[in-house]
């Protein structure tokens, strides 16, 4: 009798039950216990690969898609990765619009799991016709037999991360979790996360991260869609300029915003100095925990999970170059000793 293969059908069976870990130098000085909850070990490096998986099998369920199908989608990489690993298992084409602020890394990433790659401008108006918004709906109206995700207007990348996200943290806390923090982009993953957490205990605090030159935290406060709080900013997949729809803010208790350059080196710290290579948005929720610890929203006794969402492999281009970081500005007299020194032996 042969022996049965321990193996898993396809890389879609790898997505999810990431694992968390606890920071232990980054936070060395602050009052609680922190963990990451590393999103950069689902197979598509980020935990956009929940909400492909999760969308499109919804979306086979109900007929929406059939064998054949083109996927569209608006994103700032990630999500278009996930899509295009998704679809090459399923059979569907996928054409993805991508905001210019995307990394080099990431686009190469997205042609090379064959998706068709539209770059639009970053810095224009969500209605402008060449925002990624409106290429990607343009597309679609064009393609026949294409289904478009929509994530900043779908309820589903809410409901991928309450049937996932939140549990699993729940299970692997054991219910001990004081405080979620996430960024905040689409939202689906803090909102969905959020959700599930809070009928749960309604005592813990979910804590936003956004961008400063985004509108999500003082919507948040005052359900006021502020014109002039939108101006460019270089992290990638968090904040907005538009209200998506798949933001729940009634979960979350509260936003913090974090700058650019305070994101860029907190994402190398934690590379350093935990040995996890994790991309910009993971410095920006380890930025916002440092500025949340200073406001006293920590004790011994709190539990803080974050969600580092993708692997720093992304960011090559940008937070982890040298060139970059210095073309930005972002070295300065206490941080120009990151930079790497590289010296070639003749």
């Amino acid at each position: 009798m042969k022996e049965q293969i321990n193996a898993y059908n396809n890389v879609l069976e790898l997505i999810g039950n990431t694992p968390l870990i606890k920071l232990n130098k980054v936070t060395q000085n602050l009052k609680g216990n922190f963990y990451a909850k590393v999103e950069a070990f689902n197979p598509g490096h980020s935990t956009k690969d929940r909400i492909a998986l999760f969308i499109i099998e919804e979306a086979e369920k109900r007929g929406i898609l059939k064998p054949g199908d083109t996927i569209i989608e608006t994103t700032s990489g990630n999500t278009g990765f996930s899509l295009a690993m998704v679809s090459i298992i399923k059979g569907y084409s996928c054409v993805l619009a991508v905001t210019s602020k995307s990394s080099k890394d990431k686009i190469d990433m997205l042609r090379s799991l064959g998706a068709k790659v539209y770059v639009c401008p970053a810095h224009v108006a969500a209605d402008d016709e060449r925002s990624y918004y409106n290429v990607a709906k343009r597309l679609h109206n064009e393609t026949k037999g294409s289904v478009y995700i929509n994530q900043y207007f779908n309820q589903l990348n809410i409901d991928a991360h309450y049937k996932t996200t939140g549990p699993e943290i729940w299970e692997q806390t054991n219910g001990k979790i004081t405080h979620l923090i996430a960024c905040s982009g689409t939202g689906g993953t803090i909102s969905g996360t959020a959700k599930y957490l809070k009928e749960k205990n309604p005592a813990i605090r979910v804590l936003g991260v956004d961008a400063f030159g985004s509108v999500l935290k003082k919507y948040h406060e005052t359900k006021e869609f502020d014109l002039k709080e939108i101006y460019p900013y270089r992290i990638e997949g968090l904040g907005k300029n538009l209200i998506p729809t798949a933001t729940d803010f009634d979960v979350i208790d509260k936003f913090m915003k974090v700058s650019d350059e305070e994101s860029a080196h907190t994402t190398r710290e934690i590379a350093k100095k935990e040995g996890l290579f994790v991309g910009y948005t993971s410095g920006a929720v380890l930025q916002a925990i440092k500025q949340y610890a200073q406001e006293g929203e920590f004790n011994e006794n709190s539990n803080v999970i974050a969600i580092f969402p993708d692997h720093g492999s992304r960011y090559m281009s940008k937070v982890f170059s040298d060139d970059w970081m210095n073309e930005q500005g972002f070295f300065d007299s206490l941080n120009e000793e990151e930079a790497q020194k590289i010296e070639f032996i003749k």
